[in-house]
């Protein structure tokens, strides 16, 4: 359904623990699985292309010719590599850890991409040292480094044999929920203590494993069957959330189990 990349380093460096000083790899830890759509043209279905072209020429511009620059007093100051690298040298090349927390403080809203980090040779009993500590305390380290000409505020923590790294955003990259209306609506004690029983009833032990990316596949399903000229039919969609009912009425048949699947 999804393509296998070959995993490949992002980025090398280390991470500062105290006066330790562990030699790693970063890899992506994640993969998508969704299809790979093309985007075509309606006429023709001719491939889409995306090109880089001057605003002023209206020419395409090659990738070996594009720089980046920030627009200041009017007028762009041109980056080089080596000036994103001097900007910071030591966030470039050191994740350093400056604190250790307990990751249950971390809300769920600071979480971003998560990889996984490998040991150099010369690191692997340190790496070994900072993974069995974190294990045996339950914390995480929290640190930052530069990623890509950014800096990303991340935290390491142990993920079985291995260490993960897990950036996370900044307060500032939050927004306000004071934007965000809530009408005002309060409801009964007997509501909560019965959506309260439906939650007990629908808990179960965390198991990733039992949940697949189903869309795709039927999607996938639906591609072969319109490749092979056959008359799709769709099933009809079962409403089974209706407004209009009482909240009592919804949750006491939400208990029952032949009830309460929805489609």
């Amino acid at each position: 359904m999804f393509k296998n990349i070959v995993m490949r380093a992002i980025w090398s460096g280390a991470i500062g623990f105290g006066l330790v000083n562990i030699p790693v790899k970063l890899f992506s830890a994640v993969q998508q699985s969704e299809l790979d759509l093309a985007m075509l043209d309606k006429k023709d279905h001719a491939n889409i292309k995306f090109q880089r072209v001057n605003a002023n020429t209206g020419k395409e511009v090659a990738w070996e010719n594009i720089v980046k620059g920030y627009k200041l007093n009017e007028r762009y100051v041109v980056l080089t590599n080596e000036d994103f690298e001097k900007a910071s040298p030591e966030k470039n090349k050191i994740i350093e850890i400056t604190e250790f927390v307990e990751e249950k403080e971390i809300e769920s809203i600071y979480y971003e991409t998560p990889y996984y980090l490998q040991p150099e040779k010369s690191g692997a009993k340190a790496y070994s040292l900072l993974r069995d500590a974190l294990k045996k305390t339950g914390k995480v380290g929290l640190g930052s480094f530069v990623l890509r000409s950014r800096e990303s505020l991340v935290i390491i923590k142990s993920y079985g044999e291995i260490l993960l790294l897990n950036k996370i955003r900044f307060q500032e990259e939050i927004r306000d929920t004071g934007e965000i209306n809530i009408p005002k609506s309060s409801p009964t004690a007997a509501e909560v203590k019965m959506a309260t029983q439906l939650i007990d009833q629908l808990t179960h032990e965390f198991d990733i494993s039992r949940y697949k990316d189903s869309y795709s596949d039927k999607l996938m399903k639906l591609i072969k069957a319109k490749a092979k000229g056959k008359k799709l039919v769709s099933s009809p969609l079962r409403v089974v959330h209706s407004p209009g009912k009482d909240l009592m009425a919804q949750l006491k048949a939400s208990l029952e189990p032949s009830k309460r699947k929805a489609s």
